[in-house]
């Protein structure tokens, strides 16, 4: 790939621990980084301590990295990386529109399909900032490590390739390796039903069923997450590279994964009210559940394990009635 554009500012809109994380990314690099939060705290911790207790306690932040309270600073910033969750994207988008230039690159960070509407993050920006290019960030990142600088690996999805390559080398380094990608589509899909699959995950943990059940689980739900991709027009290839199986396996394989730490909790017999009502982080497979579900319905594709999760967060069904349900389904041909 060819590079003739320079990002010298990164915006980030988000001060939750993986915007913070990407903000010392961008000021590791060299980039004026400007973070918008709407927590004031957040903002004078980071600009007056260097640090975000609330959200990445114990790590020292880049100097550089700097934080507003005002979204209108974003403005004067070359390209933008919105990190906000996925249920507030529309709402953000709407906020930034009077501040920016058309020409100003989204580079969508958060995972997680719309609610209301069925749309992937870059159709919500293409309903309120149709004029500007698009790119998405995706892949098997836990924050906290990211802050401290150890390696990790992200699909950077953008239909434009050049720009594609200008936004690699804004934000790459030894230790954050961006892989490019034209499958914006796919990028999205992964990201989103990899948190549905870790709840699931999660409940397989808190119902003490074993790791060869996780195996099966992580397994299988790659196949409904790459047959759920395929339909919607996603590469069969992203499915199985690092924001498609290498996310999966990620989340669905540690507690730090605000997904699997959830359903581990409801598996253990706890009440999704108490659980989110300790929580600072959001656990978007939650809000993603549903609307996959849905969608996978309106394509014909076959979703068991979704369908699972998507029962049991809506609904009084027993966790041990449902898993019955999944397990006594027909035996079928592994490669469907």
């Amino acid at each position: 790939m060819e590079n003739k554009t320079t990002f010298r500012s990164i915006g980030i809109l988000g001060g939750g621990a993986w915007g913070t994380a990407l903000g010392c990314v961008s000021a590791r690099k060299g980039q004026k980084t400007l973070l918008w939060a709407r927590n004031e705290a957040v903002v004078a911790d980071i600009n007056h301590n260097h640090a975000n207790h609330l959200y990445l306690p114990d790590i020292a932040l880049e100097p550089r990295l700097k934080a507003s309270t005002n979204i209108a600073d974003l403005g004067g910033c070359d390209a933008l990386l919105l990190v906000s969750p996925a249920q507030t994207i529309r709402h953000m988008a709407l906020a930034l529109r009077p501040h920016l230039d058309v020409h100003i690159p989204l580079i969508i960070c958060a995972k997680g399909i719309e609610q209301e509407t069925g749309a992937l993050m870059s159709q919500v920006l293409g309903d309120v900032l149709p004029k500007n290019p698009v790119a998405v960030l995706s892949g098997p990142n836990f924050a906290g490590e990211v802050a401290r600088d150890l390696p990790a690996a992200v699909t950077l999805a953008c239909h434009d390739e050049a720009l594609g390559a200008a936004l690699v080398d804004a934000i790459g380094a030894p230790t954050f390796r961006p892989y490019y990608s034209p499958d914006v589509i796919g990028a999205q899909i992964g990201g989103a039903v990899k948190n549905v699959l870790a709840i699931a995950c999660g409940m397989v943990a808190g119902l003490a069923l074993g790791e060869n059940a996780r195996a099966a689980l992580i397994t299988r739900g790659l196949a409904e997450m790459t047959r759920f991709g395929l339909a919607l027009g996603a590469l069969r290839e992203t499915m199985t590279g690092l924001s498609g199986v290498g996310d999966l396996i990620l989340t669905c394989s540690s507690e730090q994964s605000r997904n699997m730490s959830l359903g581990k909790a409801l598996g253990e017999g706890r009440k999704m009210a108490d659980i989110l009502a300790e929580r600072r982080g959001v656990a978007e497979g939650a809000a993603s559940a549903a609307v996959v579900q849905k969608l996978a319905l309106e394509a014909g594709v076959d979703m068991p394990i979704v369908e699972a999760v998507a029962t049991l967060l809506h609904s009084d069904a027993d966790v041990g009635d449902v898993l019955k349900h999944l397990l006594s389904r027909p035996f079928r041909h592994e490669g469907i």
